[in-house]
């Protein structure tokens, strides 16, 4: 058989990391202010970035170092019993790939993981090494996020917080019940003890930034991780709770949530489907409620029938139709956080709205030209010129306000 060549790994090993969702770069740094050369510069020569703190991701070059893996995990595609092609950079081969796609204008970025390569110390050392060259060898200054593999020595996690943007470890499914049973080699409480080590270095490296020490930085970016959904029975309420928990124990930036995709040659006890994709997407609206909306899980998922949420209507207008007795708000007098729960009003939107009615009473036209959509604020509040007067308790609300289903193309 011919060796592969590195557009032939790409094939590979791009396609075989589309698993992983957790690759975001918001939160990211400049670094070495004051000089302004060097490949993936944030400022000066190079592409100018906007690293935003709402978790846009910019372009990155999202591949795994391998999908050979020691590890048998039956929702993995590149479990070791799988029979699919397999491929393996080196960390030399990474590094060009990622300077000539960035010297393109293709990328900003690296979002580099893998699969485990005889143990997690020689797995992560590689990766490091992957980093280690961008930054130094290279003077690489784009984003690079890494994935960090539990049970790795102190010090590879430490090397690769000084070159990575932001760390990552994956807690595989939502509860550990369901990581034994699939990925029994993998241990819950490892996984935890890698997560609580990074919080641990972040917090002390941004506690030494406030007193002003020099300091080398440390995964500035922070950490995120992933849980598949729908590989088991796990209700969307209980996801929501060791969602809630992860934030408050690790202080994540982001959890990301991956529909299970049916494999080749899967396990019996896996789904033959997968889950509809909307429910990834209601989960993502249910996290950014309680992130930035003021929501307690069990607002969103009291009451949904078997704890799992609507997929016909998002969280929030869910959460509005089960409590209309909290409506109508008055848009001129309403306090933030109880502006923040009307269907229809985001962040931005609600900021924009307050700071407007400083200087005027709002009307109904005064809001149209705040928000996306009118039609789906206008039952939920009272205004200077409008009241909905029996339009709130209408039987048919949810299906007036629900979007209509589209049509999937046949081409």
């Amino acid at each position: 058989m011919a060796a592969k060549t590195i557009l032939d790994k790409l094939a590979v090993l791009s396609d075989a990391a589309k698993y992983d969702a957790s690759c975001a770069s918001s939160g990211s740094e400049k670094r070495k202010a004051g000089k302004t050369t060097g490949i993936g510069s944030t400022q000066g020569m190079g592409i100018c970035h906007a690293y935003a703190p709402d978790g846009r991701c910019i372009s990155l070059l999202k591949i795994l170092l391998t999908n050979f893996c020691v590890f048998d995990c039956a929702y993995c595609v590149n479990r070791s019993s799988s029979n699919v092609e397999r491929a393996r950079f080196t960390p030399e081969e990474v590094v060009r790939l990622t300077l000539d796609f960035y010297k393109r204008n293709y990328i900003e970025g690296l979002f580099l993981s893998s699969g485990i390569i005889r143990d997690s110390d020689y797995t992560m050392e590689q990766l490091v090494r992957v980093a280690a060259l961008l930054r130094e060898e290279h003077d690489f200054r784009g984003y690079i996020h890494l994935k960090a593999i539990p049970g790795a020595s102190d010090d590879l996690i430490d090397a690769a917080g000084r070159y990575a943007d932001r760390l990552s470890v994956n807690v595989e499914l939502p509860t550990d019940e369901s990581v034994e049973r699939f990925a029994p080699e993998k241990k819950p409480a490892v996984i935890r003890q890698a997560m609580g080590a990074l919080r641990t270095r972040i917090e002390a490296n941004e506690d030494l930034k406030k007193a002003k020490a020099k300091v080398r930085r440390f995964a500035p970016a922070g950490q995120s991780t992933q849980m598949i959904v729908g590989a088991d029975d796990t209700t969307d309420a209980t996801i929501l709770e060791r969602s809630a928990n992860l934030y408050g124990s690790y202080q994540l930036k982001r959890v990301y949530f991956s529909a299970f995709s049916p494999i080749p040659d899967a396990s019996s006890a896996l789904p033959l489907l997968k889950p509809p994709m909307m429910r990834e997407h209601r989960l993502y609206q249910a996290d950014w409620l309680m992130r930035f909306y003021g929501f307690d899980r069990k607002e969103i998922v009291d009451g949904a029938p078997g704890g799992m949420l609507d997929l016909t209507v998002d969280p929030k207008l869910a959460w509005a139709l089960s409590t209309r007795d909290r409506f109508p708000v008055d848009i001129n007098r309403a306090d933030r956080e109880t502006l923040l729960r009307v269907p229809g009003l985001g962040v931005k939107s609600v900021d924009r709205l307050i700071a407007s009615r400083r200087w005027t009473t709002l009307r109904l036209a005064d809001l149209g030209r705040i928000v996306k959509s009118l039609d789906a604020v206008r039952p939920f509040v009272v205004a200077a010129d409008w009241h909905p007067g029996s339009a709130l308790d209408r039987l048919d609300l949810k299906a007036k306000l629900a979007p209509s289903p589209e049509q999937l193309s046949l081409f």
